[in-house]
């Protein structure tokens, strides 16, 4: 598969560097570059690339907007961000990006997200067009720091999620990742048919409950496959009750 690639970012040196990167990569074909967000987006309706490569920091309109923006116009590419920031990569996400590559970016590292690209342009066009009644679109993934990198933690790896004030907690197994999103921002975009909202700072896999009990004072728990006691919040009480029906 040949990949048509634009690459945005407002540093010369910066899409040299990615030029050359690209040169190393045989899927890559390079169809034109840009140093600002309106020019990239002028030449997105006229080039109609698989992957847009997009900084996000840049004057005017930054690589956010440029990925929303394409969207509205009904354009679809992949998008890969490149930046030298942690702090979007929740944002990015949420606008389905394909990878999120900190500067200065490795070759191996790109390497992986072709990987992904490649995959997802052969999902879609192995796809039907979704109808207007498809429905809602469930997060499959998520994209967490973890030291000096971001990983991937899939919505089938969770078996529960936390409350720390801005933070999300996700239990994966024997460990656990931070993700800056509300517990409402999350909830929405969990199956629900998977996960179940039990306490105004707990979601819970469905499959990973085990029984329900109370203490005798009207006070109910939600007893998991791991041994976790989840009290269960008032207002979620009725919902997680459904479950043994």
């Amino acid at each position: 598969m040949t990949i048509r690639t634009m690459i945005v970012d407002d540093e010369p040196l910066a899409i040299e560097r990615l030029q050359m990167l690209c040169a190393r990569e045989p899927r890559i074909s390079l169809v034109g570059t840009a140093s600002d967000g309106e020019a990239a987006l002028r030449m997105v309706e006229g080039l109609d690339p698989d992957l847009l490569m997009l900084d996000i920091a840049m004057p005017l309109l930054d690589g956010i907007g440029v990925a929303r923006a394409v969207g509205l116009l009904g354009i679809r590419p992949a998008v890969i961000f490149v930046t030298a920031f942690e702090g979007f990569a929740v944002e990015a996400f949420d606008l389905a990006a394909i990878d999120y590559l900190l500067k200065p970016v490795a070759h191996e590292r790109l390497v992986r997200a072709i990987d992904r690209v490649e995959t997802a342009l052969a999902h879609v066009q192995a796809s039907p067009s979704p109808s207007p009644a498809s429905a809602p679109e469930w997060a499959e993934e998520f994209w967490v720091p973890h030291r000096s990198e971001l990983i991937r933690v899939g919505t089938d790896q969770i078996d529960r999620i936390e409350a720390e004030r801005d933070y999300m907690r996700l239990h994966v197994g024997d460990h656990s990742y931070l993700l800056h999103q509300t517990i409402s921002a999350l909830e929405q975009r969990l199956d629900p048919a998977q996960f179940i909202r039990l306490h105004r700072s707990h979601i819970v896999r469905r499959d990973h409950i085990q029984r329900l009990r109370h203490d005798g004072s009207g006070v109910w728990f939600a007893c998991l496959a791991k041994g976790d006691d989840i009290r269960i919040g008032r207002t979620y009480l009725a919902n997680a009750k459904a479950i043994a029906r």
